[in-house]
């Protein structure tokens, strides 16, 4: 399998490359060449069926007894045996519980194998990375847990400063490693993004440090996540719609990709919070950015998704220089537009999309509590909202439960008045010390900072 960038210039790469660059050097993100179909979940277990369903992606590239080994080992650090359970809340509508790896969110089905996949390619090639990365929450500590113990990867992650839950930035920050570092920026997840972006633009910094991705730039990340929506529709024995919180688009772009593989999905339902760019994109054919508004659920405290590139490199018949062009215009003036067709033919079939304001998100959160007895997060309650929102008569909606309650104890207290214990493997949380480093929202000081961190 091949990779290719969204924006058409830069080389294509193997697996292997593409893993270790993730982002292009044109600025793009890399796809692979084609999509397989008709995959294949072989085994009993979450890690032989990923390990089935993925080996297209890195054949040739890795040894598939080797890849079947990272992936037991990635979902060994599971507390669930099912990895991803699939859990029932109403007649026609089910949780999928993506929380159950060692820091309570979703993100570790992929990075867990992602710290994996980094430590054996480093190791045949004896070479060393620095993984640079901005998070909005959850991908930060995800990305620590994934390589605190991989010898040839540094990490320095970039989060914004008073935006992020108490547990998430402790799950980051209290990490000894000497290979992990985590910097909170003054500003928002965007700017954040923006300078992890500008570092790998940077070609001599670039080099110099050997940067490389995690967050969900990477291609490696999307890929992992494709391996649930089989998983779940399995379980299920039947076609169902999908209903995912959104904030950068990577996991509901991996249920799209899911359905390009055969995965029989009816419908993807993309649930926003106030930060609603992508839900008014699915109302009105266009994306216009609006500033950043604080929220209950902040990971989802986004404007620029950046996995949507992904998707307008398919709408755009894979013309990278359409998409470049189509991406620097939306930079310039906030605003990004799809013909008729175009939305006709890749978004309406299959998105729909709903937003839920914090009030809406407290009621569902009160309301769950009160019918089961069960707990959600609120970006697992704005999934739910926009499931309900959205679901259609007989066919079953799969909601997506992106993080354990217990990462956002003062929302859940609020609509609930339960205060959720964080499970035993962290009870001590509030207990370790913390190590933060606070730098301003400038890429020179940034960049300084990394380069000391080798």
């Amino acid at each position: 399998m091949r990779y290719v960038s969204t924006r058409g210039r830069a080389a294509e790469l193997g697996f292997c490359d593409a893993l270790l660059a993730g982002l292009a050097t044109d600025g793009g993100l890399y796809v692979p060449k084609t999509w397989p179909t008709n995959p294949t979940l072989a085994g009993s277990t979450y890690a032989s069926k990923a390990a089935s369903l993925m080996a297209p992606y890195v054949e040739g590239e890795i040894p598939q007894d080797v890849f079947a080994q990272l992936c037991s080992t990635a979902y060994s650090a599971f507390r669930d045996p099912a990895v991803v359970p699939l859990v029932q809340i109403a007649p026609e509508h089910y949780l999928l519980e993506l929380f159950h790896g060692p820091t309570l969110a979703f993100k570790d089905v992929a990075l867990q194998l992602i710290g994996q996949l980094f430590d054996y390619v480093l190791t045949q090639r004896n070479q060393r990375v620095m993984i640079v990365g901005a998070t909005s929450g959850d991908t930060g500590s995800a990305a620590i847990d994934g390589v605190k113990g991989c010898k040839n990867v540094d990490i320095v992650i970039l989060y914004p400063n008073g935006r992020v839950s108490e547990v998430q930035r402790r799950q980051m920050t209290t990490i000894a490693s000497p290979n992990v570092h985590t910097v909170a920026v003054d500003g928002t997840f965007d700017d954040c993004q923006d300078l992890v972006k500008a570092m790998f633009n940077d070609a001599p910094f670039r080099e110099a440090n050997r940067l490389s991705a995690v967050n969900s730039i990477n291609w490696a990340r999307v890929m992992a996540q494709t391996v649930y929506y089989f998983t779940a529709l399995e379980t299920l024995g039947r076609s169902a719609s999908f209903s995912v919180p959104t904030g950068n688009f990577g996991n509901v772009l991996a249920g799209w990709i899911a359905k390009q593989m055969g995965a029989d999905i009816e419908k993807l339902i993309v649930g926003s919070n106030s930060n609603d760019i992508l839900t008014r994109f699915f109302e009105t054919h266009s994306m216009d950015m609006l500033p950043v508004v604080p929220t209950l659920s902040p990971s989802m405290d986004i404007q620029v998704s950046s996995n949507f590139e992904r998707l307008l490199f398919e709408m755009n018949n894979r013309d990278g220089g359409a998409t470049t062009e189509q991406l620097n215009r939306f930079r310039q003036s906030g605003k990004l537009s799809v013909e008729p067709d175009q939305y006709e033919k890749w978004i309406a079939p299959t998105f729909r999309a709903h937003r839920a304001n914090n009030d809406e998100t407290l009621a569902v959160m009160k309301r769950i509590y009160g019918e089961s007895g069960m707990l959600v997060d609120p970006h697992t309650a704005v999934g739910i909202a926009s499931a309900e929102a959205c679901a259609e008569p007989g066919v079953p909606t799969i909601t997506l439960a992106t993080a354990h309650p217990a990462k956002f104890p003062d929302a859940v207290k609020k609509a609930t008045g339960v205060h959720p214990a964080l499970p035993d493997h962290v009870a001590d949380l509030f207990d370790r010390e913390e190590r933060i480093v606070n730098l301003p929202n400038d890429l020179q000081a940034i960049e300084a900072f990394v380069a000391s961190c080798h």
